[in-house]
């Protein structure tokens, strides 16, 4: 306690004579006191962020991951403005398709094999796949694609991994941003109608060391088949992200709370509409037989009453609440996902206008087309690699166009043309542009000197909305991918076959 009084200063005053403290006594305990209290305020504001901290630590770990995933599913399915937005953000994204080509008709023609197979397109490349995808980003904030190989003819197909099977992946040494493993565990149907519960280590799509283990603890690794791991909302050095509707959830949920509360504060209104007074509770009973047998009349009808009965409307000035204030809410919750409120709430209301509900503004627009950026990383390696291995494999189609070179943990492919392999994602523009606009542009491009052909005409397909643009390209161009002239007859076509040592018949069909 002497202690406490001499850090305060208390214990100095206290030895004054007749209890008088001078003024420098005064500010010197004034000072000191101010400083306790700065400290104790400074402590208490570093355990706060000590305890936020191990907070959002025990969250995201595996299991709060797991929670926060299934939150995000039923949401998506079960509340309008989660469903909304996530519907939203899926049409911005994938509603105008995109368009996928290689620049080699060779190395275009196993691309496109690749997309068009059919196990291909449902799991991963077709449209009701492609929701799905969009829909795992948005509810779960990971997915994980398996490409299994044939390491013969360098056949590709990928089929998906749910996320709950995936439990932990194990990075390089030292390297956080460089995945080698993702450890899956599952149940399967044995034969006995049983479930069996299987377990199993996957490589990184472009983890091919050049000794390969067989099993990591006892666990098998299954090489033939890499994964290709795509999170969003992810922090530095997060081994899984975060669904798009996490922090939307909490102010969708008060907003559906404030429309029930509002919806049941109406319903209460409504249950009494009039309110009638009597001197006598004879007369009360009366009067409540009476109004209970004029339920059934129309609208309009007249009543008569005695002077000393009175029938007046409940006055609801005072008790009705506007729903519209709920408005903020759904607000936060649209800013969360990166959506206009006014589109979310599917009605610009009267603090906004048709033409802000129908278009994108700019940062909306650029968040659509951050997201297609990440999708076309994506594509890329995941075709990429069908290309290399179409390369790699004895029996590949593409064996001749390029050889296999090693980059310590990475088995890629030198190929003789660089530019044979280069695969092109074009989405359409976000931008509502006249298609007018667009086909000026593209034929005042057609008049300068030196331009190609070829691009011009991709681009006028494009901007026609002219759904697979690679089919008809194929259409106007040689076996090299090559244009071919209008004014080109069927002779010259079947010369230049001969000439390459091609069949000439075949390059008339």
């Amino acid at each position: 306690m002497g202690m406490l009084r001499q850090l305060l200063g208390l214990q100095e005053a206290a030895n004054a004579s007749e209890g008088k403290v001078v003024e420098g006594q005064v500010a010197t305990l004034q000072y000191r006191l101010e400083e306790s209290l700065a400290q104790l305020e400074l402590s208490r504001e570093n355990a706060g962020w000590m305890r936020m901290s191990e907070q959002y630590a025990q969250e995201f770990t595996r299991e709060g991951l797991n929670k926060a995933a299934e939150m995000g599913r039923i949401f998506g399915i079960a509340n309008p403005i989660i469903k909304r937005g996530r519907e939203i953000r899926h049409a911005y994204v994938w509603g105008q398709g995109v368009t996928i080509g290689a620049r080699d008709q060779d190395v275009n023609d196993v691309l496109q094999a690749f997309v068009d197979d059919e196990g291909n397109r449902e799991a991963f490349y077709g449209a009701q796949a492609r929701q799905q995808y969009e829909g795992c980003l948005f509810d779960e904030g990971n997915f994980f694609l398996a490409h299994f190989t044939n390491p013969l003819t360098g056949r590709v197909k990928v089929r998906s991994i749910p996320f709950d099977e995936v439990k932990d992946v194990i990075t390089a040494p030292g390297d956080k941003a460089t995945p080698w493993f993702y450890l899956r565990q599952w149940a399967e149907v044995g034969a006995d109608g049983k479930d069996v519960q299987m377990k199993a280590y996957y490589p990184a799509l472009k983890y091919q060391p050049r000794m390969k283990t067989i099993r990591i603890d006892g666990t098998p690794v299954i090489w033939d088949a890499p994964v290709r791991h795509v999170k969003v909302n992810a922090g530095n050095g997060w081994k899984f992200g975060i669904g798009d509707s996490y922090a939307a959830i909490p102010w969708a949920l008060s907003h559906k709370g404030f429309l029930e509360d509002w919806a049941l504060l109406m319903k209460a209104l409504a249950k009494i509409a009039f309110t009638t007074s009597s001197k006598s509770t004879g007369a009360a009973q009366a009067k409540r037989a009476q109004i209970q047998s004029l339920g059934g009349m129309p609208a309009g009808s007249t009543v008569s009453m005695s002077d000393d009965q009175k029938l007046e409307a409940v006055p609801k000035s005072g008790a009705t609440i506007d729903s519209e204030s709920s408005r903020p809410l759904a607000t936060m919750a649209a800013s969360a996902m990166g959506v206009p409120v006014t589109i979310i709430l599917a009605d610009p209301g009267q603090t906004g206008a048709r033409a802000t509900a129908e278009t994108l503004d700019l940062p909306t627009r650029l968040i659509m087309q951050a997201r297609q950026e990440l999708h076309t990383e994506v594509y890329r390696d995941s075709i990429g690699y069908a290309i290399e291995q179409a390369v790699i494999a004895p029996q590949g189609p593409l064996r001749r166009f390029g050889k296999v070179v090693r980059d310590e943990d990475r088995l890629t492919v030198a190929f003789n043309d660089p530019a044979t392999a280069t695969v092109e994602v074009v989405w359409p523009s976000l931008d509502e542009v006249d298609v007018k606009v667009l086909i000026d542009a593209i034929v005042a491009a057609d008049g300068l000197p030196d331009m190609p052909k070829l691009p011009l005409i991709k681009l006028a397909l494009q901007a026609l909305r002219i759904r697979d643009v690679d089919e008809l390209i194929d259409k106007i161009t040689d076996a090299d991918g090559n244009l071919i002239p209008t004014d080109t007859t069927a002779g010259d076509v079947a010369a230049t076959a001969f000439r390459n040592g091609q069949d000439p018949a075949a390059a008339l069909k």
